[in-house]
């Protein structure tokens, strides 16, 4: 009996191709695509309900690992229950805990929203600060969590990398990094900055409706025409 081949090691296995990255025309694909996507979801907007940024600044925080649709639903009652800062910061964590259970990984989650809104109370008079520096310096902020409430809640342009952005950007090839604050950065540099946050609701939008993870509809797919990917979106 032949003996069964090795598996290679993980570093020598032959690697998904990526697509090569040309910046002048990742600008203008920017163009072209921005103009069609826009068109094609005009309701693109953030997926979390919210009424003000403290609100948003929680949902985001919730919606790691979760599902916008399992988080609005939480939200629903929670923010009814916690509706400040020193609210949260006053709230026994156990308690939280047991209110976002259903969002996932609720205990670090429930350290993070904690925290967060303990130094917002304390350090900001209860106010969600509005710059990237103070935000990410907040417990459980990272730049996309940043970005997030920058963009919606504030107004100020961001760019979310989420699993949608960065799918999209390497097929499509605005980017050669698949690192999120790398990515961020290579985008921030071919986008407008005034559609920054628009663009990544646009793209996020994209990938949840057409250019699926598993079974994009490059067929049905607007951007078809413009995408370097179209028809082989598994070698990108």
């Amino acid at each position: 009996m032949a003996k069964r081949r090795a598996a290679e090691p993980a570093d020598k296995r032959p690697k998904a191709r990526a697509a090569a990255f040309d910046k002048a025309a990742a600008k203008q694909r920017v163009k072209e695509i921005f103009a069609v996507l826009r068109r094609t979801y005009p309701e693109a907007k953030v997926a979390l309900n919210f009424t003000n940024p403290l609100e948003l600044l929680v949902a985001t925080i919730l919606s790691a690992q979760c599902t916008d649709v399992r988080v609005n639903i939480v939200t629903k009652e929670l923010f009814k229950k916690y509706t400040s800062a020193s609210g949260w910061a006053q709230a026994d964590v156990k308690e939280i805990e047991e209110d976002i259970r259903s969002t996932g990984f609720f205990r670090n989650k429930a350290q993070n929203i904690k925290g967060a809104c303990t130094r917002i109370a304390a350090e900001y008079d209860g106010r969600v600060p509005a710059t990237m520096e103070e935000l990410t310096a907040l417990p459980g902020v990272g730049r996309k969590t940043a970005n997030v409430v920058l963009g919606n809640a504030f107004g100020i342009p961001g760019i979310v990398c989420d699993t949608h952005v960065i799918r999209l950007s390497r097929r499509l090839a605005l980017s050669d990094n698949s690192d999120p604050v790398k990515l961020e950065f290579d985008l921030a540099d071919i986008v407008p900055k005034k559609d920054w946050t628009l663009f990544s609701h646009l793209l996020v939008f994209h990938g949840r409706n057409i250019c699926k993870a598993r079974k994009p509809n490059c067929p049905g797919c607007p951007i078809a025409a413009c995408c370097p990917a179209a028809e082989r979106p598994d070698r990108w």
